[in-house]
């Protein structure tokens, strides 16, 4: 179980480096997580153990959003200052998700049904 824990910090770890080296504006462990990705498809599957370590961590994710929570609390001056900026910015990249996100499952949907559609009529 540790050596699970210890490989998704590892993966973390080598996205902050690979990140500082390339001075890439990606934040490290999103690429630590692509790392972690390619690792469980190479393997084929998610072992057990990881299985495990990574519900406990998802069971108590709420923990993480803590130092969030806290920043916002220090510097609630600065973002009442820039708040009708952030607000734009939050109301904007939010309906641009729900629209990106209907548009693909209906895009998805629209092949899946078009896929089955095909099957049956060469069944017949």
């Amino acid at each position: 179980m540790l050596e699970y824990l210890t490989l998704i910090l590892a993966c973390q770890l080598v996205g902050e480096f690979a990140v500082s080296a390339a001075a890439v504006p990606v934040p490290g462990p999103v690429v630590g997580m692509i790392l972690l990705f390619v690792f469980l498809l190479i393997k084929g599957s998610v072992p057990e153990q990881l299985a495990n370590v990574s519900s406990g961590l998802l069971n108590n994710l709420s923990l993480m959003f803590v130092p969030a929570g806290v920043g916002v609390m220090v510097h609630f001056e600065v973002l009442g200052n820039d708040a009708l900026p952030i607000s734009v910015a939050l109301v904007t990249s939010t309906l641009l998700t729900i629209a990106v996100t209907a548009l693909l499952m209906n895009f998805l949907n629209t092949k899946r049904v078009d896929s089955s559609n095909a099957k049956v009529q060469g069944d017949e």
